[in-house]
């Protein structure tokens, strides 16, 4: 009976919690293990601890706009879990996650739209993205009902006359509106000053594919099995966009992430052999250990006694892990960059990543999560793999670096 009642009170209590209250529960309690503040040698920097209290500044955004928990579910999202582990494990992609993964055909039914982005003359590219989970797993009429995902959008940036190197740009989680991936992505910059073409992707619930209040909304509540269902179609519709600018003839293509969109990108460098250029920006590579080590002590408490199967879901994520499938794209045109003090994304997943993927060029930053805007090696990395993957000649290299210099000298 105490057991039961304990159960109960627990359930209660979850009912007015959403996951960014868990979340930000680091810092309303004293058991999170981490400091709002970063310590250690070069932080005790004015401009470092504006940089962390930016992220927390994030982090209050989602108490103050958060979705609902899916931990109401927990008794389903564990039989789902359980049943994906098997469905999985009986076609052996838990030992082969590669092939969990089908390779999707470029669209035939593009359609596009001009528009003017962030001052630049753009296209809204959609299409049917044509993606379910397969037959017989746990999930997949659920996921079918979201409406708002079967149709694929994304921002087009191209140049009119020859053929143009292409970046595809992925958004992190909560982007996929017009101002936030221009700024996050410096469009102006890639486009107008590097002449490259590029395409930003909408992720699944992101965007114009959005189903909540906020972009984002859902990709991340706690119901783990939509997240795997949310990051599988992330893969294929993206690929799919990869094979619709081949057939523009795109003479070099690249794909650079942030955050939710880098761990995106290093799934896609994983099942694509002929990108020319990959860069991870603030990446993430572990969903349960970034929600687990951005959660205090007591939450994580609370999950257990609603019988939250973290084990299990770590299992069932194996087919979407970028750890678990090997990297196709050469070292040599890979490229991480991550902020020391990150608040949001912890740095020991870029640094996960990066053994991974064989010790690639990585830059570390003295800055937290949001603060890769402003940080002048993030822009050096950007403007050097770019230039030593061939998607910008040394022509236009080297007089943009310089116009650069005042900035990079001044940040």
């Amino acid at each position: 009976m105490v057991q039961e009642s304990v159960l109960q009170a627990a359930e209660a209590a979850t009912r007015l919690m959403a996951l960014p209250w868990i979340l930000a529960a680091r810092w309303l309690s004293g058991d999170s293990g981490r400091d709002l503040v970063p310590r250690g040698p070069g932080t005790t920097s004015l401009a470092v601890r504006a940089k962390a209290a930016v992220d927390e500044l994030f982090f209050a955004s989602e108490v103050l706009g958060g979705s609902p928990l899916a931990l109401l579910d927990s008794k389903r999202i564990a039989n789902e879990t359980k049943e994906a582990i098997i469905f999985f494990r009986k076609n052996g992609w838990l030992e082969n996650p590669e092939e969990y993964h089908r390779t999707p055909e470029a669209p035939l039914d593009v359609h596009l739209e001009p528009a003017e982005i962030a001052g630049l003359q753009a296209e809204r590219l959609s299409f049917h993205s044509g993606y379910a989970p397969w037959k017989g797993e746990p999930g997949r009429e659920r996921w079918m009902a979201y409406e708002e995902n079967h149709q694929a959008h994304a921002k087009i940036f191209r140049h009119a006359g020859e053929d143009r190197p292409w970046v595809v740009c992925i958004p992190g989680y909560r982007m996929g509106q017009d101002l936030a991936d221009a700024v996050a992505f410096r469009v102006q910059w890639l486009h107008r000053d590097l002449g490259l073409n590029v395409a930003i992707p909408a992720l699944p619930f992101h965007g114009p594919r959005s189903s909540g209040r906020r972009s984002g909304d859902h990709f991340l509540a706690g119901d783990f099995v939509d997240t795997l269902h949310a990051e599988t179609q992330a893969i294929w519709d993206i690929r799919k966009l990869l094979a619709w600018i081949r057939q523009q003839g795109a003479p070099a293509l690249g794909i650079y992430g942030l955050s939710l969109g880098a761990y995106t990108t290093a799934m896609v460098a994983s099942l694509e052999d002929d990108l020319d250029c990959v860069v991870a920006g603030i990446p993430t590579v572990d969903f349960v250990d970034l929600v687990q080590s951005n959660t205090a002590g007591w939450a994580l408490r609370v999950t257990g006694l609603l019988g939250f199967p973290w084990d299990s879901i770590c299992e069932m994520l194996r087919v979407v892990s970028p750890l678990e499938l090997s990297l196709k794209t050469p070292k040599s045109k890979c490229f991480i960059f991550a902020g020391l003090y990150d608040r949001v994304a912890p740095p020991e997943q870029a640094r996960a990543l990066w053994r991974h993927w064989g010790r690639p060029r990585m830059v570390w930053y003295r800055g937290g999560h949001v603060s890769f805007l402003i940080e002048s090696e993030v822009r050096e990395l950007l403007a050097g793999a770019f230039r030593r993957t061939g998607l910008v000649p040394d022509p236009v290299y080297l007089p943009r670096l310089l116009e650069l210099q005042p900035a990079l000298a001044m940040s």
